[in-house]
């Protein structure tokens, strides 16, 4: 059986090395040109050079984002960086614009090229265009349902690939074309510098009275009225396989290594568990209370199952929702002492009840029985970001696992 790709998000190279060890079969990712996060850290030539090896020791393929929307100037920098990804050999390069296309497929005609969501790819007709051009796969835009999807993968090329986004942030626009950045923060959301201000908070204001502040109400419970709740779709994995949608995508190059973890090791538990049995596959609750233990909004089924309606959008906030820090990641684990070495995310306590999650573990319950730093000093806590330390468990962790711990409100 050809199973479905669970495709994961890296902002950086440490989060390409979690989503790789968490389950993931394939990364996206951006460099320092060209992609569509320009305020994710990105990877330089040597960071990605690095991160091809890593995901390529162990089976994994890197598709590099390509897809802003280009200006002329733009343009002068294209075919020197696309020789040089070439030659540091990401699996497949992804797409939105019809020129970039055009020089990607003259310049390097056989690297796989994978057509962005940006496209706004909404019917069959269009994924068989691209694919006649030359591509390999197509991402469909989230504005669409099941039904839709169906159509569209009976009535495409068999050569030709779907993509689809299946968990993390909705834009309210029509899959990303979107100005509003550019008129108000002077940020061109189509080159990757999106400042969301669709999620900010408006009020209105008459001419004659530029004092007085009136908010923009829905209804009473509140004024953010184009703030999308956040997608998940782990409860619906054989509707998404089964509609012929080759690659499960997840949003997030911008969240952290806990959010990158906790997400695919969640969806690959719901992917691995269709395949020993779909006839029988049953939604677990356990995969959902993972998702929601990572920083996230309410969460919705987007188009999906029908037109987004008034249950699908936050009126009345635009935090995240967060019951867990990311307290610490494990560097090395030494089975004789039961130590860990350590560094921390966010401040932590000796005596402190913890989760931890890894790579090839369940779920593991523990308490910092004890903590040293660096010089070896005995501590009580462990307050400064990024500070190496030793904390002794009272259960077997590897190297990769995460370390977090329930909020509270003290």
């Amino acid at each position: 059986m050809n199973k479905v790709e669970l495709l994961a998000p890296a902002g950086d190279l440490e989060r390409l090395k979690i989503a790789v060890l968490y389950g993931a079969d394939a990364v996206y990712l951006g460099g320092q040109i060209f992609g569509m996060r320009a305020t994710a850290k990105n990877f330089t030539l040597d960071q990605l050079r690095e991160g091809v090896l890593f995901a390529h020791k162990r089976g994994v393929r890197i598709y590099l984002t390509v897809n802003i929307i280009p200006h002329n100037e733009d343009l002068a920098d294209l075919t020197e960086y696309i020789k040089q990804i070439h030659e540091i050999g990401v699996d497949a390069v992804i797409v939105s614009d019809l020129g970039t296309f055009g020089i990607i497929k003259e310049l390097v005609p056989d690297i796989e090229i994978h057509i962005s969501t940006q496209a706004n790819t909404t019917n069959y007709a269009t994924v068989n265009f691209w694919n006649k051009l030359g591509a390999k796969r197509v991402v469909l835009a989230r504005e669409l349902s099941f039904d839709e999807i169906n159509e569209i993968n009976s009535k495409k090329s068999e050569e030709v690939d779907l993509e689809a986004f299946v968990h993390g942030a909705m834009c309210i626009s029509y899959s990303g074309r979107c100005l509003l950045s550019n008129y108000m923060a002077n940020r061109d959301a189509n080159k990757g510098e999106c400042a969301q201000p669709c999620r900010w908070n408006y009020y209105l204001v008459e001419e004659k009275r530029p004092n007085e502040f009136m908010p923009i109400f829905e209804d009473d419970k509140g004024t953010y009225i184009m703030n999308s709740k956040d997608l998940c779709m782990i409860g619906y994995i054989p509707e998404l396989i089964e509609s012929g949608i080759t690659s499960l995508k997840i949003e997030g190059r911008m969240k952290t290594a806990y959010y990158v973890a906790t997400t695919v090791r969640a969806y690959r538990m719901a992917i691995d568990s269709y395949y020993e049995n779909p006839s029988e596959w049953k939604f677990n609750p356990e995969w959902m209370r993972e998702l929601r233990k990572t920083s996230h909004r309410d969460y919705t089924t987007g188009f999906y199952l029908q037109k987004p309606n008034h249950n699908d959008h936050l009126y009345n906030d635009i935090s995240y929702l967060r019951s867990f820090d990311f307290t610490a990641l494990v560097l090395e684990y030494d089975k004789i002492t039961g130590v860990a070495t350590v560094e921390q995310r966010n401040r932590f306590f000796k005596g402190d009840k913890v989760e931890i999650i890894g790579p090839n573990h369940e779920l593991l319950y523990s308490t910092i029985v004890n903590m040293w730093d660096e010089e070896k000093n005995e501590i009580e806590v462990a307050p400064h970001p990024k500070q190496i330390i030793k904390v002794k468990l009272d259960c077997e962790v590897e190297k990769y696992s995460i370390i977090r711990k329930e909020k509270t409100d003290n």
